[in-house]
């Protein structure tokens, strides 16, 4: 298979029901920058124009901790980006979301409902193209990022975490300025209604018979060379591994 930004690069395109990896890489600008965040998805739609997969409750993921346990969002701001940390492994907390990405955008648009499936909002997340291989996807997120509400209202979100990355030296002025312009670009496509919020999406839900995707034991692995039916389960425990800082 070949990789790529976005689309199927060439590559057969993954089918429904498929399982895959959504990776973030660790803000900044050391190399090799490390994957701090992991969610095991099942894909919905897999097109040359987007790619849709769906995160079941409870699924299995990794997210970046502190490595005195302290959770990122408790860790007072000035020093979130700073202190030393971890990854640790945990379980998606509260409904399920949909992801919804187009090839190319620097974003990404989830969709978020509560347990009874009454629909909340989409939220716009800001972040680098996806890159393509074939296990999943891997992009690094921009902190700065939109919600959207049903009535077509909208506000920007973690502007204060934007801030105070590039206060941390995790995002420079030329990174900056394409973040803030894909905000607007993403700030004009909600003005004008246009795709995904124009789309029947929110009455979407998934298949019943949709398993929850494992999370593999190489979940860090380097792009490639790994199928989606190479996810093999491990251990339902929470492990903690050092980790430069990252958002």
């Amino acid at each position: 298979m070949t990789t790529g930004r976005d689309g199927t690069g060439g590559a057969r395109p993954w089918q429904p029901g498929d399982h895959i990896l959504w990776r973030y890489r660790a803000n900044g600008r050391g190399e090799p920058r490390e994957f701090h965040i992991c969610r095991p998805v099942t894909v919905v739609r897999d097109t040359p124009d987007l790619l849709a997969v769906w995160m079941a409750p409870g699924t299995e993921c990794v997210r970046p901790e502190l490595a005195d346990g302290t959770p990122v969002h408790d860790e007072p701001l000035a020093t979130r980006y700073t202190k030393p940390r971890t990854t640790v492994h945990g379980r998606w907390l509260g409904a399920g979301v949909l992801k919804l990405a187009r090839p190319g955008e620097p974003w990404s648009v989830w969709l978020f409902w509560d347990r009874g499936w009454r629909f909340k909002n989409w939220y716009v997340n800001l972040e680098e193209p996806r890159s393509r291989w074939p296990g999943g996807v891997d992009s690094e997120d921009h902190f700065l990022d939109i919600a959207v509400y049903p009535d077509r209202s909208w506000e920007w979100r973690d502007e204060d975490e934007f801030a105070q990355a590039q206060q941390a030296g995790l995002l420079d002025a030329g990174q900056v300025e394409r973040i803030r312009e894909a905000g607007r670009e993403a700030t004009r496509a909600i003005r004008a209604w246009d795709r995904p919020f124009s789309e029947d999406w929110a009455a979407w839900r998934p298949d019943p018979r949709w398993r929850t995707p494992r999370l593999p034991a190489d979940w860090d692995r380097a792009p490639g060379g790994l199928a989606p039916s190479d996810l093999a389960p491990v251990p339902d425990v929470r492990v903690r591994r050092p980790h430069p800082r990252a958002s």
